[in-house]
């Protein structure tokens, strides 16, 4: 391999795609050639355009350093860290990211996060690579569509790395978290992911909290972003947790942003940092029309609605971001303590506090919207992950918690569902093959979906479609499942305390 050749590549690539100037380019190539352990290097002439992404020569140049002794370890986490350190490289400082995000900002508030965007996304800190090998599609229901990935971006954890880990003697406590603003930069360890690359945005929200911007680099739609707070405080909600996110989306109207509910059961988050996750998407929830328009007397003005979707939501619409706010605060307050036992609506059992709220915020038609979504995490006996999550019918499906982005009808579902689907398609093609395939331990818990399925009837050439419609429909079910009010008329009584 050239070891030249896939360095002035690299070198191109960061030209062409503007995370360096040509002035810089010698700078950068020099920092390489450091990461490298080279001495010596000779510019060779690139001909073309440059690649999408630069995955395939940073691939090059890892595989170089490790056939070379300069890269020790060519497990996945070695390499996270050390291609990461050479993307940074190639970019600019923080403070250069924020000035030229906020000189856009002024001239065009969409401007500015498509070259944060741009930049996250060419700097390979958003790894578009992992991420095209989701699998992802549409499924109509009565709720209208709802968006089913099956999520095979986030690699496995290399066994090396775990075992590594699991020596160290010293555990660090910096960064203290995922979401803490000292991961900017930060190279990353066996425990913790890479971020050289990463740089973050100060968004303005509430003159009194500092709080800031980045990508996931895990994207689950277009543009997804975290706003966390500086400070490592826990999450949960409040009414400046209602004022944030209108704040926000007064900052940034082309963004939704939401948050988990701040229990644990009812939200997929790390619930000790205050976050909420947001972007330029529009989830089927948005889409959802109001059924049923509903009156909050402290509030007159306020727009207010049942939503038809499985689970409970309350919208509200306001021109005033300090009205709809109050308003928020006090459906959360009345619901925290709202029971009603013949609905199985339990806000306390034991001193502990069941009901929570997931809010979702955006700014449309001229007016700030807030989409309340009514949770509950009480278990039984019966249930002992939660009464208002999955059922244990589901489970093979999905058994994880319903976080925020599912609760706005995106299915992320776990990787093992690809084999088995092709492993349940290829029963329904050849019945012959259904004991072999159904013998393996993995595939029993599917069973009882395939005889269903099976009991379909499915033409051969629309099998792989038929189960797929049936994930979409059983997804709904667990949305439902996770809904606190199962009809209109218990929805009804706690809308009537309002």
């Amino acid at each position: 391999m050239n070891i030249n050749l896939e360095i002035s590549r690299l070198a191109k690539y960061a030209v062409d795609n503007a995370l360096i100037c040509e002035q810089d380019k010698i700078y950068c190539i020099n920092r390489v050639l450091a990461k490298l352990g080279l001495d010596d290097y000779e510019e060779v002439a690139v001909d073309g355009e440059s690649p999408e992404l630069p995955q395939e020569i940073l691939d090059n140049i890892l595989d170089w350093a490790y056939e070379n002794g300069v890269l020790e370890d060519n497990g996945i986490t070695a390499r996270d860290i050390f291609d990461t350190e050479l993307m940074d490289c190639f970019m600019p400082l923080p403070s250069e990211v924020t000035g030229k995000f906020n000189a856009l900002y002024a001239e065009d508030k969409k401007k500015a996060t498509d070259f944060y965007y741009q930049l996250s996304y060419k700097s390979n800190y958003i790894r578009m690579d992992r991420i095209r090998k989701n699998i992802i599609w549409n499924t109509n229901t009565q709720y209208g569509d709802i968006i089913i990935s099956i999520n095979l971006s986030k690699p496995e954890k290399d066994p090396r790395a775990i075992a590594a880990a699991l020596k160290e003697k010293k555990k660090s406590s910096y960064p203290k978290c995922l979401l803490c603003k000292e991961n900017e930069g930060y190279k990353g360890t066996v425990t913790h992911p890479a971020r050289a690359n990463h740089r973050i945005i100060p968004v303005d929200i509430l003159s009194d909290e500092s709080w800031f911007m980045q990508y996931s680099p895990y994207v689950y739609y277009n543009e997804h972003c975290i706003v966390f707070k500086g400070a490592h405080e826990p999450m949960k909600i409040t009414k400046r947790t209602f004022e944030r996110l209108l704040g926000f989306v007064d900052f940034m109207p082309h963004y939704f942003l939401g948050s988990n509910a701040g229990l644990p059961i009812v939200g997929g988050s790390i619930l000790t940092h205050d976050h909420y996750q947001g972007g330029n998407f529009e989830f089927p929830m948005a889409k959802a029309e109001v059924t049923q328009n509903i009156h909050i007397e402290k509030f007159p003005t306020v727009e207010a609605g049942l939503v038809n979707w499985p689970m409970s939501v309350i919208r509200i619409r306001h021109e005033s971001k300090e009205v709809l706010a109050d308003c928020a605060d006090y459906i959360n307050k009345m619901w925290s303590e709202y029971t009603d036992e013949d609905a199985f609506i339990l806000a306390y059992t034991d001193g502990e506090a069941h009901n929570a709220i997931t809010p979702i915020c955006r700014f449309r038609d001229g007016k700030f919207e807030l989409d309340l979504v009514l949770r509950n995490n009480i278990t039984t006996p019966d249930f002992p992950d939660g009464y208002y999550h999955p059922h244990p019918k589901y489970h093979h499906i999905k058994r994880e918690n319903i976080g925020l982005i599912e609760v706005m009808g995106l299915a992320i579902l776990p990787a093992r569902l690809k084999d088995s689907i092709a492993k349940i398609a290829e029963a329904l093609k050849d019945e012959s093959k259904e004991a072999e395939i159904f013998a393996d331990e993995d595939m029993k818990i599917h069973y009882d979906w395939y005889l269903e399925l099976k009991a379909e009837n499915l033409p051969q050439e629309d099998i792989e479609e038929g189960i797929r419609r049936s994930v979409g429909e059983i997804f709904a079910k667990i949305l439902e499942n996770a809904g606190v009010f199962k009809n209109t008329q218990a929805f009804m009584r706690f809308c009537q305390t309002l």
